[in-house]
């Protein structure tokens, strides 16, 4: 009886507690109404600002996607001189590459597709896929036609005399000017001009293969150069005496920069005069593969 007694104290409830737990009762009630009752789904509120940079992303998306899934564009370019890599990249074996190299060790050229074809022996299904991008110069164009009005009219007989090819006169490149330059295929005005102005750096060319260090020669444009012209050293060409030339007079040349000009000073001051280009060779820095055409510039 004690015990029961002592279990209902535990159930009594002061007046202050009483209202406590109604209170409780009724926010949990409420509460509960309300979660039934009410849509909690955040709406976004929406702004026009962040709406225009979305639809701008996706159009910078899909324009990202267009530059991807767009093929490479590919150049005309002239077979004759294919390197390797660019061979390989044509789908050419190795064997195939290694015969138009040797047949350019010649000093031959192919003139047609058909030609390419006969000189590296490539299938027809590559020669089809390769040969619209093949771009020879005018001239080997011109030289297949004169080749078909021949068989045409060959049996006229002025036939000769109308068709005969005129001799190409050969120009002294030192002589050249501007207009001469913008006869050959490939050069216009701005490359003619960086000759010019080069062969005013240098004083004059002392050989063809300096075309090869102007910037912006193609290889086929150099050996269209090397079929108009030729170089003229001029006999007043002002050499330098490269045993009493001044740090100053050997870092104005344009093969040779400061750092090297002050190890010719230091060398020859050592060891003496140079009495050949190759002596000069010997030099830490010195460009051994244009010396030469430096040589040239040179008074030992």
């Amino acid at each position: 009886m004690k015990n029961y007694k002592q279990l209902l104290s535990y159930f009594k409830f002061s007046n202050q507690q009483r209202t406590g737990i109604v209170a409780l009762f009724i926010i949990i009630i409420v509460l509960e109404v309300l979660y039934f009752c009410l849509d909690f789904n955040s709406t976004e509120k929406a702004f026009p600002e962040k709406e225009q940079w979305m639809a701008l992303q996706s159009e910078i998306d899909s324009f990202k996607m267009m530059k991807y899934e767009k093929k490479p564009m590919q150049y005309s370019f002239n077979p004759n001189f294919i390197s390797d890599y660019k061979g390989y990249k044509l789908g050419m074996s190795v064997q195939e590459i290694d015969r138009l190299l040797a047949f350019r060790k010649e000093n031959k050229y192919v003139n047609s597709a058909e030609e390419f074809q006969a000189v590296t022996k490539i299938s027809d299904s590559l020669l089809r896929a390769i040969s619209p991008l093949f771009k020879f110069p005018d001239w080997s164009r011109n030289k297949t036609n004169f080749k078909t009005d021949k068989k045409e009219y060959a049996s006229e007989t002025d036939f000769k005399k109308e068709n005969k090819k005129e001799k190409l006169v050969i120009l002294d490149i030192n002589q050249a000017t501007q207009e001469d330059l913008i006869k050959v295929y490939g050069i216009g005005e701005a490359l003619s001009s960086r000759i010019l102005k080069q062969k005013e750096i240098l004083g004059c060319f002392v050989s063809m293969e300096q075309m090869g260090e102007i910037w912006g020669l193609s290889p086929e444009v150099i050996v269209e150069l090397n079929s108009h012209f030729r170089v003229v050293i001029p006999k007043d060409l002002k050499k330098i005496a490269i045993n009493d030339a001044s740090l100053k007079d050997l870092s104005q040349f344009p093969y040779f920069k400061y750092a090297l000009a002050k190890q010719i000073i230091t060398y020859r001051s050592m060891n003496g005069n140079f009495d050949n280009i190759e002596d000069l060779a010997k030099i830490k820095g010195f460009p051994v593969e244009k010396a030469k055409i430096i040589s040239l510039y040179l008074e030992f």
